[in-house]
């Protein structure tokens, strides 16, 4: 669009009748302009300060042969604040751009016409697009942090599910793997009993399916007081003994499930790998914060921290908190959070 300023060049040989020598400079000059103009589009530095230089440079020579030249010293100007990129590097550009306008003017006598129009057109063109460079910069700038929200919530998302179904199927999955052991050891002597489990075994399946839709869906909301019951059901359905001490802690719905999907995997742990004869989960308020503790006597001694330990730690420290392994007797677990503008009751 703004090559129909190129008209002021070919204006003066058109009103002067030019002869063939000077239609011939004049065509030659446009078509090299041209080819100068449209490749700085596709180039980068220092190509494109190569370019940008080449049409002021043309400009500039043209000066005194045609004053409608200093088109092509405006149209090259106007690149300045898109290849140096900055505000202050394109502001340094436009003095220098200045400064070498008046001094070829002193040092080659051009017309007062060229330089004058020159100055004031290039301080107007490049002023305005310093402006309109920076709001693209910055637009660009907030296009990425939109990206890299988006990209982030969608990786956030991602761990959440697979938090989640990890706890929610190793929990059930080490339910039913020891209801089925235990119906295959009842099956010949006790068919009533391991009736019951395998009927067990259904129930659980069920449940599973049914928090697996609602933990891709993301309405998941966990109660302490089922989590407790469950994880009894399971201690007991492995030989472990369980003991617990709870009391009611208000807290909002986020925490509650957090605290109660941690319980479920580290009673799941407890089962898995504890070899343990007795479990004790305990739930308090101390000093505003909310405690929980699961602790076996099992083997411990294990420091690696695997997938659900990791996760367990995500889900805390998510709620400003911290966890405390201590497996030199067993396995002792303790989960620590604030219970900002919540209390015990």
């Amino acid at each position: 669009m703004w090559l129909v300023f190129l008209a002021f060049f070919l204006w003066g040989p058109i009103i002067n009748r030019a002869d063939s020598r000077e239609w011939t400079v004049t065509i030659a000059a446009t078509i090299v302009f041209l080819s100068m103009y449209f490749l700085i589009f596709w180039s980068k530095a220092p190509l494109s300060y190569i370019l940008a230089a080449g049409m002021v440079a043309e400009g500039l020579i043209l000066a005194n042969h045609n004053p409608g030249s200093s088109v092509f010293i405006i149209l090259g100007s106007s690149f300045i604040p898109w290849i140096f990129r900055t505000t202050a590097k394109s502001a340094i550009a436009l003095l220098a751009l200045i400064a070498v306008i008046v001094i070829h003017a002193l040092v080659f006598h051009t017309p007062s016409g060229f330089w004058t129009v020159s100055v004031v057109v290039v301080l107007g063109v490049v002023g305005s697009n310093i402006h309109f460079a920076d709001k693209n910069r910055a637009d660009a700038k907030l296009r990425m942090a939109h990206e890299e929200i988006e990209h982030l919530a969608k990786v956030a998302e991602r761990e959440r599910i697979a938090r989640d179904l990890h706890d929610v199927l190793g929990h059930t999955l080490s339910l039913i793997i020891v209801k089925s052991t235990l119906a295959g050891k009842l099956i010949e002597r006790h068919p009533e009993k391991a009736k019951d489990e395998i009927a067990d075994i259904e129930r659980a399946s069920r449940d599973a399916m049914a928090e697996i839709r609602s933990t891709l869906r993301g309405y998941s909301n966990y109660k302490i007081s089922d989590e407790i019951q469950r994880a009894k059901l399971t201690l007991a359905s492995a030989g472990i003994l369980a003991e617990s001490d709870t009391v009611d802690i208000s807290m909002s719905p986020a925490q509650e499930s957090v605290v109660a999907l941690i319980m479920r995997e580290a009673v799941t742990n407890v089962v898995r790998h504890s070899h343990a004869r007795k479990c004790r989960m305990s739930l308090a308020a101390e000093n505003g914060s909310c405690v929980l503790s699961v602790e076996d006597d099992g083997r411990g001694g294990i420091q690696v921290e695997g997938n659900g330990l990791r996760g367990m730690r995500e889900r805390i420290e998510a709620l400003g908190g911290k966890v405390v392994r201590d497996t030199a007797s067993g396995t002792k677990l303790k989960f620590e959070f604030p219970l900002t503008g919540n209390g015990s009751h």
